[in-house]
């Protein structure tokens, strides 16, 4: 049965590779990206010179919230229904680490970006969608304070394993507070250092194999073996359901990092 996905920041990477493969099984795939020139190019590539009605393209930067709220309402015109999101936009290594809104860039596209186009995006979801947010081996302990911009976090790396915690706490909270009136949610580490443009940039590496990111994100998506998976966090270097970071299994800390989300997301 073919679906309707959407993948954010999927013109280059994991995001691409795994937008290539779903297209080549039939899927119609909503593309999105921050760069005009580059979600253009991407978009040509996968429908050719004769196009292809089953890829659309939608532009919006993550880190401006506003721009979220659009995405969602441009997706939302041209579809009634959307079986699966893919939340795979991130950053790491950026040279600008505070948006005009005053937040932290890894915080806003990591985490509260991601949260919020889940939340626009549900009514379309419905019963029997999918929520896939990309997490990652690295989390650490969410500073309150940063998350809302309020403090600045200096190391890269600490920043980024935050927002990381945060998109998994609040994945597992969600998923709890929907229950099954709301689509299946999980959280998938779709493996560590993969040779993205992230690791390239913020490790100086080549990576590994993009392919074991792609086929993580296909199964998780698409296939029985998630269906029952709401609310769990599927580590991918081990190959299995995990435990994420402690904090993630705390409803207390969960039910605290949304509460920040939410009243972050208000006072802009």
């Amino acid at each position: 049965m073919r679906k309707t996905i959407l993948i954010t920041g999927s013109t280059d990477g994991i995001g691409l590779a795994t937008a290539t493969a779903m297209l080549s099984q039939g899927h119609r795939v909503l593309l999105h990206g921050r760069d005009a020139e580059k979600l253009a190019q991407v978009y040509t590539e996968l429908t050719g010179q004769a196009g292809n009605p089953r890829v659309e393209k939608y532009l919006a930067d993550l880190s401006v919230m506003a721009e979220v709220e659009t995405l969602a309402k441009a997706i939302a015109r041209q579809h009634s229904k959307l079986d699966v999101l893919i939340n795979n936009a991130g950053v790491f290594r950026v040279a600008q680490t505070t948006t005009n809104d005053g937040l932290d860039v890894r915080f806003a596209v990591n985490t509260l970006a991601p949260y919020l186009l889940t939340l626009r995006l549900l009514p379309l979801l419905g019963e029997s969608g999918r929520v896939i947010n990309l997490s990652s081996a690295a989390q650490s302990p969410v500073n309150i304070e940063a998350l809302a911009g309020r403090l600045q976090i200096p190391d890269a790396f600490e920043a980024y394993a935050q927002s990381k915690l945060a998109l998994t706490m609040w994945s597992l909270q969600l998923a709890h507070t929907l229950g099954r009136s709301g689509p299946a949610i999980l959280a998938v580490n779709p493996g560590s250092m993969l040779g993205s443009k992230m690791v390239r940039e913020g490790f100086g590496v080549a990576g590994g194999d993009l392919a074991k990111g792609v086929d993580i994100l296909c199964r998780a998506a698409l296939t029985e073996e998630f269906a029952d998976a709401s609310g769990q966090y599927f580590d991918n270097d081990s190959g299995a359901f995990s435990n994420p970071h402690p904090d993630a299994l705390s409803p207390q800390k969960r039910a605290e990092v949304v509460h920040a989300i939410e009243n972050t997301l208000g006072g802009l």
